[in-house]
């Protein structure tokens, strides 16, 4: 298993905060979300690092193709083309994902620089496009809750206690930014899954509340 990869299977929490998303909007979240997993059991298998680059670049052209063809039969590209793209997103603007995702292929030693790519291009472009896909308002802060749940989620799978610990205080910072506005009534899937990334893993009695209250008033 690759030193760096993250694990972002789908999880009970992840569902209840797809049910705070409009309802038109959640068959797109779920295959967007689909999407970022195949991208992780990708890099999570890659036990040589070019074999894992080979099948992410296999993934970037399907992706950015899906502007001018049909999806190949995939189930993934399938749910993406039929669910997503008719957002208004384009495929190129999923691709790059993937250039978060590169970066965790490999053995070396992950920079804050390195961390900030990782973030920014696989949480902050997957939250950015699922903002889209639900009609969320200009205002909502998709992009620092979508870096701060990424680095989340590699913090609490990663086994270098040192790099843990890195990502973790970055992705505190880029959450706490995200959960302490108002979300509008169309992002509030999105908010939901930065407080339940706040908990790092962790959930205590009390985030169900949060959740609830979320739901309620966007705070």
């Amino acid at each position: 298993m690759n030193g760096h990869a993250a694990s972002v299977a789908a999880s009970p929490e992840r569902t209840l905060a797809f049910g705070y998303a409009p309802l038109a909007a959640r068959r797109g979240l779920v295959a967007l979300f689909d999407l970022d997993d195949k991208l992780a059991a990708i890099v999570r298998a890659a036990r040589e690092p070019l074999v894992g680059q080979m099948r992410l670049t296999w993934w970037h052209e399907a992706l950015s193709t899906l502007d001018r063809s049909a999806p190949p039969a995939e189930p993934v590209l399938t749910a993406v083309a039929s669910d997503i793209l008719r957002c208004g997103v384009n495929g190129r603007q999923l691709a790059g994902m993937i250039d978060g995702w590169e970066i965790l292929l490999g053995d070396e030693a992950l920079t804050d620089d390195d961390l900030a790519t990782y973030a920014g291009e696989r949480g902050g472009r997957l939250f950015a496009v699922a903002a889209q896909v639900c009609g969320a308002a200009a205002s909502d802060p998709a992009a620092s809750a979508g870096e701060g749940w990424a680095l989340m989620d590699l913090a609490t799978h990663v086994r270098d206690p040192a790099l843990a610990k890195r990502a973790r205080d970055l992705a505190d910072e880029r959450l706490a930014s995200a959960t302490s506005v108002r979300w509008s009534r169309r992002g509030r899937g999105l908010g939901a899954l930065a407080l339940i990334a706040r908990s790092g893993g962790n959930p205590d009695p009390g985030l169900l509340v949060r959740l609830i209250f979320h739901r309620m008033t966007g705070r």
